[in-house]
């Protein structure tokens, strides 16, 4: 027969690990958006060969870059029903940005080199939000 504090030992340990899950991402968040504001070309680089020539691909990132740690510090500091349509927006964005770098591997526009560990990347971010989004749901945050 299990005691009621057994009971309640999955339960928190489902809610540590999905709060780990979510503040891991709310950093890979704000770190990778803040590199991409202020150093674009170090992102392009790792896609692209030649990064200095490639002034759209500096606009997008810095564009993006803001949202993404705005996104980030949204998964720090939000609670309850907001933070839980932020996890689920993560999912939904994570989950786009993993079938994209796949499809651009698959499609030969990116090199296997770069597209494998971009998409190996995005799975796992897209892995950190499904964990945080069912912690935080079923713990009715």
């Amino acid at each position: 027969m299990e005691t009621s504090s057994s009971a309640h030992a999955v339960p928190s340990r489902a809610v540590r690990v999905g709060q780990a899950a979510r503040f891991t991402l709310a950093g890979i968040r704000v770190i990778n958006g803040g590199l991409a504001i202020i150093a674009p070309g170090v992102i392009i680089g790792r896609i692209d060969e030649q990064p200095a020539g490639d002034s759209a691909a500096t606009y997008a990132l810095r564009m993006f870059g803001i949202r993404t740690v705005l996104l980030g510090v949204d998964l720090a500091a939000l609670s309850g029903k907001p933070l839980r349509r932020a996890l689920g927006q993560a999912v939904i964005i994570h989950g786009t940005d993993t079938a994209t770098a796949a499809a651009l591997g698959l499609s030969g526009r990116v090199r296997p080199r770069t597209a494998i560990p971009l998409t190996l990347i995005s799975l796992t971010n897209t892995a950190l939000a499904i964990t945080a989004y069912l912690a935080a749901r079923g713990a009715g945050k």
